[in-house]
């Protein structure tokens, strides 16, 4: 079992500045607790990302970090030009030693790829395209394609990752049919379902990585995401959790209220005592949030133990003594 931090970097107060330097000391602590790696997501347009522009603020985490590996959860490709991209993947695998972590996706909100102009109803087949361009450029010293949205005619790739023959790719999983794909590209997948949802796609995913014929030890990672809080009792952990997650969750769903409409998927509950109960967000003293771990981890399959760790109105302090906590009277027993 590996443990990751997700983040999406939601507004957490007027000091914008003050929060990104907050962030940046709490992935210093990440690393020194032992993570694997810290996930970043890509929004526009919303509270709910306050960075969206990825490259940016990982190219800080770069130089705040030496063993940390890290990347956006997901790069919105839609709304790339991949040579771009290209460049800024190369350049952050370089900065960092070849620590980058490469999510790619195309975007769950056509509010946000609209405001881009981008059209959703092409997002699949734009998404497509734009990952074997990415692709063909992280591996290849000179790119063509001719495709229905990009053409390129011979163009030097000046660039390389460290990581050959690129950055591990990373996936964020909805469905279980996705699992026979994902396994089939070697993609790490995280998974946005409850623990028993989560356990039929793990399932699913290692029965096509067997059929495939390939070495059970060289699976990727098949992580679960939550919110995670812990205190030194549950009562304390459990208040500061249900106060930051409600400036959470009324950040998710920001876009698709001024639209008018509700979540395309409604799976994550609105309501904090629906989501504790779900599993949805982890909150307690440390044997709490051990034991409810525990238990999910087990249904789940998972290998991959991710944890949002800072989110809503949390302080430093409270997401700094989460992380202590977790560091030391949690992930040992996982």
């Amino acid at each position: 079992m590996k443990f990751g931090v997700f983040d999406h970097m939601d507004r957490a107060g007027a000091d914008l500045g003050r929060q990104f330097e907050d962030r940046l000391r709490l992935i210093e602590l990440y690393e020194r607790a032992g993570f694997h790696a810290y996930h970043l997501a890509e929004h526009h347009a919303t509270p709910l990302g306050m960075a969206p522009s990825p490259s940016v603020f990982l190219a800080a985490v770069a130089q705040r970090t030496t063993t940390l590996r890290f990347g956006p959860l997901v790069y919105t490709l839609n709304l790339y030009h991949p040579l771009r991209l290209i460049d800024e993947i190369c350049m952050l695998d370089q900065m960092s030693g070849g620590r980058l972590e490469l999510g790619i996706g195309r975007g769950i909100s056509p509010y946000e790829v609209g405001y881009y102009g981008v059209d959703p109803a092409t997002g699949p087949e734009r998404f497509a395209e734009a990952l074997a361009v990415i692709l063909q450029g992280l591996t290849q010293p000179r790119l063509m394609h001719e495709g229905r949205f990009f053409t390129f005619k011979d163009v030097p790739m000046e660039m390389q990752p460290v990581q050959r023959p690129h950055p591990p790719l990373w996936y964020g999983a909805n469905s279980l049919d996705s699992a026979d794909r994902l396994a089939q590209q070697g993609c790490n997948a995280v998974v946005g379902m409850k623990a028993d949802g989560v356990g039929q796609f793990a399932a699913r995913y290692r029965a096509a990585w067997a059929s495939l014929g390939r070495d059970p030890a060289a699976m990727p990672m098949i992580g679960l995401s939550r919110h995670i809080v812990v205190g030194d009792t549950d009562r304390e952990a459990q208040s500061a959790a249900k106060r930051a997650y409600a400036l959470w969750y009324d950040a998710l769903i920001h876009l698709w209220r001024a639209h008018g409409v509700g979540l395309p998927r409604q799976m994550i509950p609105a309501d904090f005592e629906g989501a504790l109960d779900g599993g949805y967000i982890v909150a307690g003293s440390a044997a709490t949030v051990r034991e409810r771990l525990k238990r999910d981890n087990e249904i789940a399959g998972i290998n991959y133990c991710i944890c949002r760790l800072a989110f809503g109105d949390l302080s430093f302090e409270e997401s700094a003594r989460s992380v202590e906590l977790f560091a030391s009277e949690v992930m040992p027993a996982l």
